[in-house]
């Protein structure tokens, strides 16, 4: 063979080389790792790949599934674990079938406990995450929070009633057994009354079972418990983060998500304990939503008060201290303050956002319609909560600051952003990681908001209850 032959069969194998490189290179994604996060709003499956996926996908009825086609793909290991990361409380997805439906495509059929409307869209790498493919599959009709937080108050009444006459009566029980205790010692160990045979239990009057009757004055009291509940309060809390979006991450591992919806948890039940007052989670489980979403849900229960919780973070490890923000209309009050409402700002990115939803620029019209009433109103609450959370740890500004946070843009509910503690310095995570420390600062929150409703009380409203 001459060397010019020689060159041009070099020439044809590079190029069925480079040919064969681009086939790979545009169907051999690699899965990094997939993920379910079950939630009563919605469950989202994640498959997370080193090139981008393509995918399409079909419901199919009778019985409920969603079956989808991913595009060059292999089937693999990783892939196969989606099976075992389903659970059995999942509000949607009953099982997951994975093969290899066709070369370089691999089928996912998810087997349905309700009907769904399922969204599909990729998310390009960010943080830590590369190339994402996503489904979440939300419910065809959406409950009615507010209306679920009411029939919850009604029920938690209905019990809280229950549990007070069964205690009364076991109180009534127990009176009359020391009562006839008593009685039957005296007349053992004398005659007894005149007329009484000896020994024997003289009857109880029917005034001594019973129980006495209201008074005028603890009438007056009834009433006015009654009237004080007739206007239901309610405060949206609002844990951080959540689901794909782990927020900051201690030394030692401890995510603020975790975090936070812990001290959300405790917090709301402390809230829900008050007369007339209920709060709402924006999320109560390991999950994510959209900064845009947790104002809409809590413009949806006509939250009075808008709490976001968090826990802070720096890239130096000695920063320190509690904070409270509020939102600012023009600049920030410093630098660190701007800092902070661009780095909550972008967990839409990390957590991942349909930005094909429809609505979208719709309720970010609405959201930027901030009043100076709601600012202003959201400084009173921060300086309420701020006094509070200052008589249990330290703080790191003893004033509230402002910044751009998109979390607090309710035009029309007082919203504040409280930063419990620096996630990132070794001692304060340690703090957040302590029980003792969550239920403290449960309680310098309870009381800054309850503090805050003492001194302005919430305009009146038709009563929801």
């Amino acid at each position: 063979m001459s060397s010019s032959s020689r060159r041009q069969a070099l020439r044809s194998l590079g190029s069925l080389v480079l040919l064969l490189n681009a086939r790979h290179i545009a169907h051999g994604a690699s899965i990094v790792a997939v993920r379910v996060w079950p939630a009563a709003d919605y469950t989202r499956v994640t498959i997370e790949s080193d090139a981008p996926l393509k995918a399409s996908h079909r419901l199919v009825n009778a019985p409920e599934r969603l079956v989808i086609d991913v595009d060059g793909l292999e089937l693999s290991p990783t892939l196969r674990e989606i099976v075992g990361k389903v659970g059995s409380d999942d509000p949607f997805i009953a099982g997951v079938r994975v093969g290899q439906n066709q070369p370089r495509v691999v089928r996912l059929v998810l087997d349905l406990k309700q009907a769904i409307a399922p969204q599909v869209f990729t998310l390009e790498p960010v943080a830590a995450y590369r190339h994402r493919l996503v489904f979440d599959l939300y419910p065809t009709v959406r409950p009615d929070p507010l209306l679920a937080l009411v029939r919850e108050k009604e029920v938690a009444d209905q019990r809280a009633a229950a549990g007070s006459s069964a205690t009364a009566a076991k109180e009534v029980r127990d009176a009359l057994g020391e009562l006839i205790g008593k009685i039957g010692d005296r007349g053992s160990a004398a005659s007894g009354p005149p007329g009484a045979t000896p020994g024997a239990t003289p009857p109880v009057s029917s005034a001594a079972s019973a129980p006495r009757p209201a008074t005028a004055t603890s009438t007056a009291t009834a009433a006015e418990a009654q009237a004080k509940v007739d206007r239901l309060i309610i405060v949206a809390l609002d844990p951080g983060h959540g689901g794909e979006d782990p927020g900051a991450v201690g030394p030692s591992g401890l995510k603020e998500k975790d975090v936070v919806l812990s001290v959300a948890l405790q917090l709301r039940d402390r809230l829900n304990a008050r007369p007339g007052m209920r709060a709402f989670l924006t999320r109560d489980a390991d999950f994510f939503v959209p900064l845009q979403d947790r104002v809409r849900k809590a413009r949806r229960v006509q939250a009075d008060l808008f709490v976001s919780i968090h826990a802070d973070a720096f890239f130096k490890p000695n920063a320190r201290g509690a904070s409270v923000f509020a939102l600012s209309q023009g600049a920030a009050t410093s630098a660190a303050a701007r800092w902070m409402a661009q780095r909550e700002n972008a967990s839409d990115a990390v957590g991942g956002v349909n930005i094909k939803s429809t609505d979208t620029q719709v309720l970010r019209a609405v959201l930027d319609m901030s009043t100076s009433a709601q600012i202003r109103d959201s400084l009173r609450l921060g300086s309420e909560v701020l006094g509070q959370i200052g008589k249990v740890g330290r703080l790191h500004k003893a004033q509230v600051e402002q910044a751009g946070f998109a979390v607090l843009k309710a035009p029309d509910i007082p919203s504040i952003l409280v930063e419990t503690a620096f996630i990132s310095n070794p001692e304060e995570e340690t703090k957040l990681r302590d029980p003792g420390y969550r239920r403290e600062l449960v309680d310098a929150l309870a009381t800054g908001i309850a503090r805050y409703f003492a001194k302005n009380p919430p305009l009146a409203r038709q009563r929801t209850m």
